[in-house]
């Protein structure tokens, strides 16, 4: 009876396999196209930074790409699931990272808030490294603008303020000739 129980599995596990083929191989079928397709996002998504962003340090313009080639590939991997008829994990898979994000998006606002100030600093043509400044309660040199702060040169010392409280309110002090 035993031997009756082990063959009855191992024929349906056998039907089972067989009957998931085709989605499996659409499945690797659909990674192998997409693969190719990330890569020639990829190849476009560096270049259109390193155009728009030639004077960021590579260590900005490589996350940025990363982040994208994140969300690409999660992307993809959903769609995978899906194909293969696991469309419940793939629905559960994003329900939770839009979650995740959630979280992690309220926790890094302050950063992100500073990223988009230093964005838009380092695009203002009357706010470059050399200008005398007038941030808040600090008047200084501008030394460095980076993506999240700006640095200061007030008498012989260096003062550091986050890009959204400069942002918000400067003023180029006049230079004198």
């Amino acid at each position: 009876m035993q031997v009756g129980v082990i063959n009855r599995a191992l024929e349906q596990l056998v039907t089972n396999v067989v009957d998931a083929l085709p989605q499996l191989i659409t499945g690797f079928v659909f990674l192998a196209v997409a693969a190719v397709g990330i890569k020639a996002i990829m190849v476009v998504v560096r270049a259109v930074l390193k155009r728009s962003l030639p004077g960021e340090s590579p260590v900005y313009r490589q996350f940025l790409s990363v982040i994208v080639l994140v969300f690409l590939w999660f992307g993809v991997a959903l769609s995978f699931l899906s194909i293969v008829g696991l469309t419940a994990i793939a629905a559960s898979l994003g329900t939770a990272t839009g979650f995740l994000a959630l979280g992690v998006s309220y926790a890094l606002s302050e950063m992100i808030k500073d990223a988009v100030a230093g964005v838009y600093l380092l695009r203002d043509p009357d706010f470059n490294p050399g200008d005398t400044v007038k941030a808040g309660d600090t008047t200084g040199e501008v030394v460095a603008i980076e993506l999240r702060k700006t640095r200061f040169r007030v008498d012989d010392d260096t003062v550091v303020r986050a890009n959204a409280a400069i942002e918000e309110r400067w003023t180029k002090v006049g230079s004198e000739s």
